[in-house]
């Protein structure tokens, strides 16, 4: 399947009062990846838009493995695994110099018509064109 992978440094910012990176930054990692995915294909957000198409997150599952301090590296992985009906989305949120994993996430979008508001119940053409695209 197709993939795309960032490399992030936790900030100081990030951090809750116990110092490890706060539960509620994740999905800001996640969207980072996921954006870098969507490049990848040739269809991210601005191009969802001009196609007549906008993609609402319906469902988010996060499994906090270990905490991700400060100053950590990590390397977020996003894996596309659903295309057809819906964007299925893995990810994997690793130690950039040990690979120990630290997450592991998904995501769900499905795509909603913009004008009508009314939902797909299979992917658009131009979604499965761009991926079919890019697959080996």
């Amino acid at each position: 399947m197709i993939s795309a992978e960032i490399t992030l440094t936790a900030q100081f910012y990030d951090l809750d009062p116990m110092q490890v990176v706060w539960h509620g930054n994740y999905p800001r990692f996640l969207e980072e990846a996921r954006c870098a995915l969507l490049d990848r294909i040739g269809y991210n957000y601005p191009q969802m838009e001009e196609s007549g198409y906008i993609w609402p997150i319906v469902d988010l599952r996060l499994k906090y493995v270990r905490p991700i301090r400060f100053a950590q590296r990590i390397r977020v992985v996003a894996q596309l695994t659903e295309y057809e009906n819906r964007l299925r989305i893995e990810y994997r949120i690793l130690d950039a110099d040990s690979g120990e994993v630290l997450t592991k996430a998904t995501t769900t979008q499905l795509a909603v018509e913009a004008g009508s508001g009314e939902l797909c119940l299979e992917s658009p053409a131009i979604l499965l064109d761009k991926v079919r695209k890019v697959l080996p």
